[in-house]
């Protein structure tokens, strides 16, 4: 029996020595099916077991690389490279929370080494263990103070536990270390302004001049600061550069803050005809109308937002005042009727259909209509409630005549 191990043994370590040769000559199925004939041989060659799973990991196979380094570490419990590469399987097939205790025990057995210590920094703040991951990315750093991956990754976690103060160095730090991280740069102003530091935003938006994205987002945040001018003419030179709807919407809305209605109209027209079922879009574009008093045109425009949305008791409202205005009586009394069905009636309506049915000769209908306004009233609107009285008191006198 010991002459059948023995040569087992001596089999295994020739099939080993088979296999790294052709390892090194880059022949990887060679040596998976050399390495995968030593570990039958002797399922107790930690080496071969190594081997073969770091073939496997060569092949990308890192499924079937993870039980073998297992099997290794269980024959050699303080294997280094065998803790380290099984990590790393496991973080490329997607199992970065398996990975973390052996990054840890590669890191614990060589704690100068770069490689577990930087996986398991990542390891930690990819299962969103922030707190765990910050002194992991310092770690790193003490290591090796230029790593800019460690300068990021710490950023990205004093970001995650909202300490942004203390995160802003260490994005700059790994910006200025590596260009490549100067993208986190925007992040940090993305987190500004959805913390409402809007101007520490709009500084580092004001960075990347060349990246569409971040330009739009300064001219938006120069303008929600109060800085119009400058606002406007860095969306206007965006617009003419790249136009997009996007871009159409804010520069009008920008207009319309900087009270040039006629400028917001004319450069949102081509973003509605796009979008025409863009209900909040075509709302905007009709209110711009109705306030030039283009009054058919934003009749037009409402009645098109209702005709998509007949549920929109607001369209309703908008397109009932602009038709009383231009005295559409019978139009404005229809579209008042499907404001009251959808439950949205105001003392306002009441006051509107009053009119109408007091310009179209509709004498008792008018009466009601101001009674029920004035009822609702209750001194809220006095100009309105002293035209109401006054048209009652007239109105039934003339039915009392008749």
């Amino acid at each position: 029996m010991w002459l059948l191990l023995l040569t087992l043994l001596v089999q295994s370590a020739n099939l080993v020595e088979d296999g790294n040769k052709a390892l090194d000559a880059n022949q990887y199925e060679r040596a998976l099916d050399l390495f995968q004939q030593a570990a039958a041989a002797d399922p107790q060659d930690y080496a071969a077991q190594f081997q073969l799973a770091l073939t496997y990991s060569l092949l990308d196979r890192h499924a079937d690389a993870i039980p073998r380094y297992q099997a290794a570490l269980a024959l050699h419990p303080d294997f280094y490279e065998a803790e380290l590469n099984l990590g790393l399987s496991m973080l490329r097939t997607k199992d970065p929370a398996g990975a973390i205790p052996h990054f840890r025990a590669a890191a614990a057995r060589k704690p100068k080494e770069m490689p577990p210590a930087i996986n398991l920094a990542h390891a930690l703040f990819d299962t969103g263990q922030f707190a765990e991951a910050e002194p992991a990315f310092k770690n790193v750093l003490a290591i090796d103070p230029r790593v800019a991956a460690a300068e990021s990754g710490l950023a990205l976690s004093l970001a995650r536990q909202k300490r942004l103060d203390e995160a802003a160095p260490h994005f700059q730090q790994a910006a200025a270390l590596d260009a490549g991280y100067r993208p986190g740069l925007l992040e940090l102003g993305q987190l500004y302004e959805a913390g409402g530091r809007t101007a520490e935003a709009a500084a580092l938006f004001r960075q990347f001049p060349d990246d569409p994205a971040a330009a739009e987002r300064n001219a938006v945040l120069l303008i929600n600061m109060g800085q119009l001018p400058e606002g406007l003419q860095a969306l206007e030179a965006l617009l003419a550069k790249a136009p997009t709807d996007t871009r159409r919407i804010l520069l009008a809305q920008a207009y319309v803050k900087n009270r040039q209605a006629a400028k917001a109209e004319a450069v949102i027209a081509p973003a509605v005809e796009n979008a025409p079922a863009d209900v909040e879009l075509r709302m905007f574009y009709a209110r711009l109308l109705r306030d030039q008093r283009k009054l058919p045109a934003a009749a037009q425009q409402f009645a098109g937002v209702v005709r998509g949305k007949p549920d929109f008791a607001e369209a309703w409202s908008e397109l009932a005042s602009v038709l009383v205005i231009t005295e559409q009586y019978p139009q404005a009394l229809d579209a008042l009727g499907h404001v009251t069905a959808l439950g949205a009636e105001r003392p306002g309506h009441s006051f509107y259909r009053a009119l109408c049915f007091d310009r179209l000769k509709q004498r008792p209908q008018a009466v009601e209509s101001y009674q029920k306004f004035l009822v609702a009233a209750q001194g809220k609107f006095p100009d309105q409630e002293f035209q109401a009285k006054q048209r009652v008191r007239i109105l039934e006198n003339e039915m009392r005549k008749k």
